[in-house]
């Protein structure tokens, strides 16, 4: 990462997109220039679908899943289009357990309902022929990878305008927004092993227990498990 004055100042990567060196903790909250932090992950990083599952749980596990996001985007943005759906769905529960771990009960609430419907109605759905409720985001995503600390209007990426703990975006949602209401089925079996109807139920319940009583949760003891077998 550097900074030049000859574009004011805005942060930028080694090539030369903008891309914020702010160091960031666990939970992707900017820290201070000079800071520790926790290392980012590469981005537009191309994995097979076995070794974004593996990482993306390695950094479940250790309790940052705006670290995981990270990795789901690039699965989205790299994988073929009939898999968008699963690997924005994916990312959007990393993001709504990273609200709720910031403290952002209601925006993490959100983002849990908004990909479990997305997943509902993704590949798993379709091979498990239980359907789920009609998701509320359907638009086609951004071909640019968004800066971070920017909201993504894909994943409802947590940073530091709209989307932070206490603030709404167009994922997180105003109060008063309508959201697709759950669907009491839930998917079976996915592609490449990922336990679709377990993240689901995974995610409704969580939304349901931080969403109701404002409960900051542990991002790492809350981590789901992406498939049935050990990844």
């Amino acid at each position: 990462m550097n900074r030049t004055t000859s574009d004011r100042g805005r942060d930028r990567d080694e090539e030369g997109r903008a891309r914020s060196a702010r160091p960031r903790d666990g939970l992707g909250r900017p820290l201070p220039y000079g800071a520790e932090g926790v290392p980012r992950q590469p981005e537009g990083v191309v994995r097979d679908p076995g070794a974004t599952l593996r990482e993306a749980q390695r950094l479940l596990d250790a309790g940052m899943p705006f670290h995981a996001h990270e990795v789901f985007e690039d699965a989205w943005k790299s994988g073929p289009e009939a898999e968008r759906d699963l690997w924005q769905g994916l990312a959007q529960l990393a993001v709504g357990l990273t609200h709720a771990a910031r403290g952002n009960a209601a925006g993490g609430a959100r983002l849990l309902r908004r990909g479990a419907d997305r997943l509902a109605n993704g590949p798993g759905a379709a091979e498990a022929g239980a359907p789920g409720a009609a998701s509320a985001e359907s638009g086609t995503p951004d071909a640019s990878s968004p800066e971070p600390g920017a909201s993504s209007s894909e994943t409802g990426t947590p940073g530091t305008s709209a989307s932070e703990p206490g603030a709404s975006s167009s994922e997180t949602g105003t109060p008063g927004t309508s959201a697709s209401e759950p669907s009491t089925s839930s998917p079976g079996p996915g592609p490449y092993g990922i336990d679709v109807g377990g993240l689901v139920s995974w995610a409704r319940e969580l939304a349901g227990r931080a969403g109701g009583g404002g409960v900051v949760v542990d991002a790492a003891v809350e981590a789901p498990r992406l498939r049935r077998d050990a990844c």
